[in-house]
C-alpha cells in the first residue's frame, strides 16, 4: 500500500535526493508546504514572507519501508536542533518540519521524536503539524540533483550513499 509524508529538511533539492535513494520510496516531489498564499512561486517563497517551507512529498510503499524508518532517516539528514537553518541555508523557508495527512501517523511521529530527543542535549526544533497545503515547485526544481549532479547541496554526498544502503531491519 502506498502512503505519503511531507518532510521539510532545509533545501528541498538535497532532501529529495536523499529520500529517493531509500528502497521503498516510490516517488518524490519538491514543493512548498503550510504557507499562506495560493500557488506560490519559488521566488515568492524565497522572500520568507509567505510562510511556506521547502518540503518534499515522499510517497512510499509501506510493505517495503515504514514511516518510523523514514523518520529515523530524516533525523540523520538534518540538524534537528537548528531553527530556520540547515547547512548554509537560512530563513523560515528552510525550517524543518514533518507534515502528516493521516492522524494515524501522529503516534509514530511522536515516538520517533521522543526517541531522538533522548539522544540530544538541546530541544528538537522540528515542527510537527497536519499538512495544510502543498504546492509543487516548478519543473526546474524537480529532481534537481539528478539534472545537475554538481549542483549545490547542503547535505554531504556520503549521506546519499548511506541512504542507498539503508535497510529497515
Amino acid at each position: 500500500m502506498t502512503k505519503d509524508i511531507f518532510l521539510a529538511g532545509g533545501c528541498f533539492w538535497g532532501t529529495e535526493h536523499f529520500f529517493k535513494q531509500i528502497e521503498g520510496v516510490t516517488n518524490t516531489e519538491v514543493g512548498f508546504a503550510n504557507g499562506s498564499t495560493d500557488n506560490p512561486t519559488y521566488e515568492e517563497v524565497y522572500t520568507d514572507t509567505t510562510g511556506y517551507a521547502e518540503t518534499v512529498r515522499i510517497e512510499y510503499d509501506d510493505t517495503m519501508v515504514d514511516l518510523e524508518f523514514l523518520l529515523q532517516m530524516f533525523f540523520k539528514a538534518i540538524d534537528p536542533t537548528s531553527l530556520n537553518k540547515q547547512g548554509h541555508d537560512e530563513g523560515t523557508r528552510y525550517r524543518t518540519g514533518v507534515y502528516y495527512t493521516s492522524e494515524t501517523d501522529l503516534p509514530i511521529i511522536q515516538k520517533v521524536f521522543a526517541d531522538e530527543q533522548q539522544k540530544l542535549d538541546a530541544p528538537i526544533a522540528v515542527e510537527v503539524e497536519p499538512l495544510q497545503n502543498f504546492y509543487p515547485a516548478d519543473e526546474r526544481h524537480q529532481d534537481y540533483l539528478d539534472k545537475n549532479p554538481n549542483g549545490y547541496c547542503h547535505l554531504p554526498v556520503e549521506l546519499f550513499e548511506m541512504a542507498r544502503k539503508a535497510k529497515r531491519r
